[in-house]
C-alpha cells in the first residue's frame, strides 16, 4: 500500500494494490469418490466467480477507508481516496500492466454515517459516488481520481490531486462507466435523489431517480449518450416508451452532442421530455459541479431548426 498526505487540505490518498484473480476459488465443493479412490470436485459458477471477485474488491476499498479514519483524528484527516490497482499482465500484449479498477473518496463525515455490518459493500460505493469497473474479474480498467504516482503529492502542497475533471476532460473521449459516473454525480448535486441504474444496450445511461420537488418532482428516466454527431429523433422516442414503461412523470435525454429538428419537435409535443445538449451540458457541469470539460462533439449546423 502506498500512502500520500496533504496537510493543508488534510487529505490522505491511498494506492492500495489488490490481489489476483485467482484469489477466488472456482471450486465450490469436493467430495472423495471411494470406489474410484479420486477425489472430485464441483465447479462454482462463472457468474458466481466474477461477482465474488467484484464484492472483495469493494470490501478492501471500504477496508482502507476504514482503517484510515480509525487509526487517525479529525484534527489530522479530514478525507480519504482510494485508488485500488491491480498488478497483473495484458493478455493482448503480455506486458506487465497495473490498471485501476476502482477509485473512490470519501469525508470522515459522510464515512461515519455508515453502519458497516448492516451494509452491501458495491451499494455503499455507489452511495459515496466511486467509480468501479463494470466488469474487474476481467480487468477492464478505469480512470482513477488522482495519479497513481504519489511521491509528487507528498511534496508539492498546491497540486490539486483529488480533481476528477479539468479542462483537459473531453466527455466523448469518456469510457461509458466514467460517462455514467459523471452524468450520475451531476444529477445528484441538482437533487435527485434514490439513483438506481440499469443496463443499456447502446451504451447509453439508463437510470431511474426520484426528484424530491413537491411540485415538479417525481419519477424520472434519465438517458445519456456520449454521441459526436446528432442524436436521431428514436432516441428520443425510445425514451418516451422507457418513460411510458416506468410510469415516469419525466425524462431526460442528455447529450454531449446536439439533437435535431424531429427530436426537438418530438420534445415539444411531449412536454415531460427534457433534452440537454452539450453546451448546456458543460454549463451544468461547472454550474453544479464547479468543473470545466470539453464536450468535444461536433458543432449542430446553423440551419437544423
Amino acid at each position: 500500500m502506498e500512502v500520500g498526505y496533504r496537510k493543508d487540505s488534510r487529505q490522505v490518498l491511498i494506492v492500495r494494490e489488490m490481489p489476483n484473480t485467482d484469489v477466488i476459488p472456482t471450486e465450490v465443493a469436493f467430495r472423495y469418490v471411494k470406489v474410484r479412490d479420486v477425489i472430485e470436485s464441483t465447479p462454482r459458477k462463472p457468474a458466481e466467480v466474477r461477482q465474488r471477485y467484484a464484492d472483495l474488491i469493494a470490501q478492501l476499498a471500504l477496508l482502507a477507508l476504514r482503517d484510515t479514519f480509525t487509526a487517525t483524528s479529525a484534527q489530522q484527516v479530514s478525507e480519504v481516496t482510494v485508488n485500488c490497482h491491480l498488478s497483473t499482465t495484458d493478455r493482448a500484449t503480455g506486458k506487465a500492466i497495473r490498471p485501476c479498477l476502482l477509485t473512490v473518496s470519501a469525508t470522515r463525515d459522510k464515512f461515519d454515517e455508515l453502519v458497516l455490518d448492516k451494509l452491501e459493500p458495491r451499494d455503499c460505493l455507489r452511495h459515496l459516488n466511486a467509480l468501479m469497473s463494470p466488469h474487474p474479474y476481467d480487468v477492464e480498467p478505469i480512470k482513477p481520481i488522482f495519479d497513481p504516482d504519489l511521491t509528487r503529492f507528498r511534496l508539492v502542497d498546491a497540486h490539486s490531486v483529488a480533481a476528477g475533471l479539468d479542462s483537459r476532460t473531453v466527455l466523448v473521449e469518456q469510457t461509458p462507466n466514467e460517462f455514467e459516473h459523471l452524468v450520475r454525480e451531476l444529477f445528484e448535486a441538482m437533487g435527485m435523489k434514490s439513483w438506481v441504474t440499469q443496463a443499456s444496450r447502446d451504451d447509453g445511461l439508463d437510470a431511474i431517480a426520484v426528484n424530491p420537488d413537491p411540485v415538479m418532482g417525481g419519477l424520472a428516466v434519465i438517458q445519456a449518450k456520449r454521441y459526436f454527431k446528432s442524436v436521431p429523433v428514436e432516441a428520443v422516442r425510445a425514451l418516451w416508451g422507457t418513460m411510458e414503461d416506468k410510469k415516469a412523470g419525466t425524462g431526460i435525454l442528455v447529450t454531449t452532442s446536439y439533437f435535431g429538428k424531429a427530436g426537438h419537435d418530438f420534445a415539444h409535443r411531449n412536454e415531460r421530455l427534457r433534452l440537454i445538449e452539450g453546451p448546456e451540458l458543460k454549463h451544468l457541469i461547472k454550474e453544479f459541479l464547479d468543473r470545466d470539460v470539453i464536450v468535444g462533439a461536433k458543432e449542430p449546423p446553423k440551419n437544423r431548426r
